[in-house]
């Protein structure tokens, strides 16, 4: 079965946002006139909790308690209009915020249409409409929620493109020496995964690294299929990666080399049975952990078709 091709159902089934399983962490958090807002590790922006109660022109405790009853608020009059304006806008989480870290503290992230439904039912719904909520309403709607936020934290999706690049290229460039001769490392061979996912907006850092869960299937795919008979047996060789990412404080990690002789059954592997079958598992447990949106792996999954990534004959 080609599992690839129901990953777009899967993915759907999670819902329109991440699924929260353990805390985001926040690339950048600032404050502008009192307000906090930020960016999710994963390109999403947000206000915080105190952020957006200010621009509602309400207490913190109010939205606070809100959002902690949630799916009872959501049955009174209140909480009707706002989840109306939740679902219109195709947003049906069970909760209003994303549990979120920064520097070790807990953030509570609002994300964009939990952020305009509020908005809108303080400006024009409520029967005290308040000015602060008005004010910001009508100023989003002249800039996006994103380009809003994205300008005043000075984040740029563009960078961060450019950073996952710098990420793949650096580590490529450190396996060039070290793999012995006459051998292949995996994380080498994947490039024609991992540049169709960096294409695609997955943002490749120290907390996506594909090859670890490819490295691994295909160690189990080594010994089960018997190749170290076939093509000999594989070796070790110290693997490092850059300084800037957080694994290198245990440089260098032991890796395994296998022959090159084996290299058509590992490209073979990778085509029709790893991006088919493991990969689309891989993405959703990355959708889980907030480190790729939901959209963005469904797009992804538009670089793997068969004509994307044919299987070498």
């Amino acid at each position: 079965m080609n599992k690839i091709k129901d990953l777009p159902a899967a993915l759907a089934s999670l819902g329109p946002g991440p699924v929260q399983a353990e805390l985001f962490h926040v690339e950048k958090q600032i404050e502008i006139d009192g307000v906090e807002m930020g960016v999710l590790e994963n390109g999403v922006p947000y206000l915080t909790e105190s952020g957006l109660a200010r621009m509602c022109g309400i207490d913190r405790k109010v939205l606070n308690r809100l959002a902690i009853n949630w799916p009872d608020e959501k049955l009174k009059e209140r909480g009707r209009s706002i989840n109306e304006m939740l679902e219109t806008s195709g947003y049906f989480e069970s909760n209003l915020y994303l549990k979120s870290e920064l520097n070790g503290s807990e953030v509570n992230a609002y994300t964009e249409p939990v952020c305009m439904a509020m908005l809108e039912y303080y400006a024009f719904v409520t029967k005290e409409p308040r000015a602060e909520a008005i004010k910001a309403f009508r100023r989003l709607a002249r800039e996006t929620f994103r380009a809003l936020i994205y300008t005043a934290v000075g984040y740029s999706p563009e960078q961060r493109m450019l950073d996952s690049w710098r990420h793949f290229h650096d580590r490529v460039d450190m396996t060039a020496t070290s793999v012995p001769l006459g051998y292949f490392s995996v994380f080498r061979e994947i490039a024609a995964m991992i540049v169709p996912m960096i294409r695609a907006g997955i943002l490749i850092s120290d907390r996506v690294v594909p090859d670890i869960s490819v490295g691994k299937a295909w160690s189990e795919h080594w010994k089960a299929s018997g190749f170290e008979e076939k093509h000999g047996a594989r070796r070790k060789y110290d693997h490092e990666y850059p300084l800037y990412y957080p694994q290198s404080k245990s440089n260098p990690q032991p890796s395994f080399a296998y022959p090159d002789s084996a290299l058509g059954e590992f490209r073979a592997w990778l085509a029709q049975t790893y991006i088919t079958s493991k990969f689309p598992t891989y993405l959703i447990g990355q959708t889980k952990r907030g480190t790729v949106p939901v959209s963005v792996a469904t797009k992804a999954i538009e670089a793997f078709s068969d004509k994307a990534l044919p299987a070498p004959k």
